[in-house]
């Protein structure tokens, strides 16, 4: 591949192009494809319409990446023997291939040919244009010829093999089938509305004047949900009358039981989403207030901005603050109610970020247990008598959700499992006092919640 050619403006103004850029990042820097989009979109000059392609393109790619790798293997003999970009190439042209209905196949080929042909030269045009004849009249490599189950089954749901197992171990064969079936389709687009302020029928009506189809949430009384739709970019959004919310995580803050008087912490805090959610059950006048952490200066500013966004920062005070050092900073028995919302391998995320399942290996499980259990820690001694510690995460590994539950709980015998308030419509994801959501139940984030209280 010549770097420093100048492509022609029409190969350089294509959504293909843009997603082949963006697929080489991701592949060669193990960057994360939500966080460079919107980069690629800029940079290509690509319309509204370019721009959904290339991004359907991309995380459609990175989600099947293992499902086409296989499929690829009856027409390039070693993948490892050709560039990466002509891989790339090749998956993303399959994926629109097998995957993308409304999109010709002689228009998707001659589009990867021409590429090829601007980014190498007429030989790996060539090349590209005959495996990609080849696949079409053959289809791609079947994954009914896989003779072991736990291969088969990694390879058509696309996750690798260790972490398939170790699904399989936790949740059964079906369900993990099922559960990787379901992260393969788009995910949905929800918001959690300020009830307070409008019902969710008068956000729906205004959606829909705006163009944007919507309908409550089965999973949170405070949720929308939209099929399509750009709901940041809507009245009611710019508005403070709804933010941007999976539903799963709108069940954190009416799980903690919050008064309108309490003083409660959120440890973990950024970007803010359950930390203006906790802002709308407190009352300045009768001293409610909320302590809001994080490390990063730039992430304080998110919170900030969305608490001035939805009118709720008379309630909120940001901090810049590890969570493990709230121990040191604190004084004991300072908060009513105290909000962990751990870092976390972030699995329960795979539908919206595919590429987490690439990056992750089991020894991150335990090294981020330790951290949960290091923030745990920190804060056992500053929630008052009858207080209550939440504890949550984005993530469905049992050993960040019940195994660090059942290793606190051993520790400190001053604290118990309670009952969670809002749990009714996700019942059959609630057992034992804790919530473990996995995303193929409500097509939602997987989400984990546990409430302990302090009883002395």
């Amino acid at each position: 591949m010549n770097k420093n050619r100048k492509l022609p403006r029409k190969v350089y103004e294509s959504p293909r192009l843009a997603a082949l850029e963006l697929l080489i990042q991701v592949s060669e820097e193990d960057a994360y494809s939500n966080l460079l989009v919107k980069e690629y979109i800029s940079k290509h000059r690509l319309s509204e319409k370019d721009g959904r392609l290339m991004t359907e393109v991309v995380y459609g790619t990175i989600s099947r990446k293992i499902t086409l790798e296989y499929g690829l293997t009856n027409f390039v003999e070693d993948t490892s023997k050709i560039e990466n970009w002509v891989k790339q190439l090749l998956l993303l042209s399959m994926y629109q291939m097998e995957y993308l209905d409304k999109i010709p196949v002689y228009s998707i080929i001659s589009e990867a040919v021409e590429i090829a042909k601007a980014k190498g030269n007429p030989g790996i045009g060539r090349y590209v244009n005959g495996v990609l004849r080849n696949i079409q009249r053959q289809g791609p490599r079947p994954t009914d010829t896989i003779k072991n189950k736990l291969k088969r089954l990694s390879t058509e749901i696309s996750i690798p093999k260790w972490l398939t197992k170790k699904l399989i171990d936790e949740i059964g064969y079906e369900e993990t089938q099922k559960l990787g079936e379901s992260l393969l389709q788009p995910s949905k687009v929800s918001a959690r509305v300020d009830i307070n302020k409008i019902s969710r029928d008068e956000i729906i009506e205004r959606l829909v004047s705006e163009g944007i189809s919507a309908e409550k949430s089965n999973v949170s009384p405070y949720g929308v949900v939209a099929e399509k739709g750009f709901l940041a970019g809507s009245t009611p959004f710019k508005e403070g009358l709804m933010t941007v919310q999976d539903e799963s995580s709108m069940l954190v803050a009416p799980s903690m039981q919050i008064e309108p008087g309490h003083h409660t912490l959120d440890a973990c805090a950024a970007p803010g989403g359950k930390t203006v959610h906790m802002a709308t059950f407190l009352d300045k006048e009768a001293g409610g207030k909320i302590t809001a952490l994080d490390i990063y200066e730039h992430k304080i500013n998110l919170i900030n901005e969305n608490a001035n966004r939805l009118k709720v920062s008379d309630v909120v005070e940001t901090k810049l603050l590890d969570a493990r050092e709230v121990a040191t900073t604190f004084e004991d028995e300072t908060f009513d109610r105290v909000l962990i919302d751990a870092p976390c391998s972030g699995l329960g995320l795979l539908r919206r970020k595919p590429d987490i399942k690439y990056s992750k290996n089991k020894e991150d499980f335990l090294n981020l247990q330790q951290m949960q259990l290091e923030i745990l820690e920190s804060v056992v001694t500053k929630v008052k008598v009858w207080g209550i510690i939440t504890y949550s995460t984005c993530t469905i590994t049992s050993e960040e959700n019940k195994e660090v539950i059942d290793q606190f709980l051993e520790k400190h015998p001053n604290f118990e499992k309670i009952d969670i308030v809002g749990t009714e419509p996700v019942s059959e994801s609630y057992h034992e006092k804790m919530l473990q959501i996995y995303p193929h139940q409500y097509q939602t984030d997987g989400f984990f919640i546990c409430c302990l209280r302090r009883k002395a």
